[in-house]
């Protein structure tokens, strides 16, 4: 079974479509794993999904939450320097390490050197974001950004100096691309996405991805187009509910044709940076219910005693 999500901006543009390659990596989880580190990292890291989208509401540690990663590469500066990015639905900024970093998580991968950029412009402003998991701070500067072949002149990114405690440390991309909208992006920084559309870089103005299961190959994000061959009937059109994140309105929650949740309606965001459903805690608690799941999470078969 294979997953197509479609995201789009609605307008008209001038440009060309092009496709980014997303190559899937050993999980967070397998990493960890194969150290010995796995059980350590879980009981220091209780992770807080709601934390992302609503900062200081607590629920549930979820443990199985990095089982599923993509990433795409990008450049930035002239000559380029390349950073392996998350293509972030959930977020809407573009930050990688920096020489500025001391951090471990930023000394064990890529680092952007201004100096070594004739198209570099730096700025006084200051960026902090937090994630559901990690958080960064840095400076804003200005650099060309090439994207899967799309130059896009003056992009705004973060320049990170400091990225506070492992958890970045141990992932395999550099930094993050934030594919939602500007009302999101903190210090006002505009969007990849949207200063391709402003400069007429995409023949329309949405973007589509495609991530496989499984280990196979084949995922990609495109800009400025829908390749119909990873559809099977069509596309079904969502109108979103804010534009802030990719952020929809559901109907309910259903197993076996029988609504268990979110039966009067409720907001949900279509995230390519969190690798699970999440949902809150009296509704995730009836499903587990519904689905006979033990308190650790645990589903006992129908059939067994």
């Amino acid at each position: 079974m294979k997953l197509l999500l479609l995201l789009a901006l609605v307008g008209l543009a001038q440009g060309f479509q092009t496709r980014v390659p997303l190559r899937k990596m050993k999980s967070l989880r397998q990493r960890l794993q194969e150290q010995g580190l796995l059980e350590s990292y879980l009981e220091q890291h209780p992770y807080n999904l709601a934390a992302k989208y609503f900062p200081g509401i607590a629920v549930e540690p979820l443990e199985n939450y990095m089982d599923d990663e993509y990433f795409g590469t990008i450049s930035i500066g002239t000559p380029p320097q390349e950073f392996t990015v998350v293509f972030d639905t959930g977020s809407s900024n573009l930050w990688v390490p920096s020489v500025f970093c001391s951090s471990p998580a930023c000394r064990n991968h890529n680092r952007f050197n201004p100096a070594e950029s004739s198209t570099f412009l730096s700025t006084n402003d200051t960026l902090f974001i937090a994630y559901g998991t990690g958080s960064m701070t840095g400076v804003l500067g200005y650099d060309t950004v090439n994207v899967a072949g799309i130059n896009v002149r003056h992009q705004i990114f973060g320049l990170a100096e400091t990225e506070p405690g492992d958890f970045f440390y141990y992932t395999p991309f550099d930094g993050i691309l934030g594919l939602a909208f500007p009302s999101i992006a903190s210090s006002g920084a505009t969007p990849v996405f949207d200063n391709m559309i402003m400069e007429n870089l995409v023949d329309r103005n949405l973007f589509s991805v495609y991530l496989s299961r499984d280990s196979q190959g084949g995922s990609f994000v495109l800009f400025g187009a829908i390749d119909p061959y990873y559809t099977t009937k069509g596309i079904s059109w969502i109108p979103l509910s804010a534009e802030t994140y990719w952020q929809i309105t559901m109907e309910s929650v259903s197993i076996s044709e029988t609504p268990v949740a979110c039966s009067l309606g409720c907001q949900a965001i279509v995230d390519t940076g969190t690798t699970l459903l999440a949902v809150p805690i009296r509704a995730f608690r009836t499903l587990m219910r519904h689905l006979g799941a033990s308190s650790s999470g645990e589903v006992r078969p129908q059939d067994a005693p």
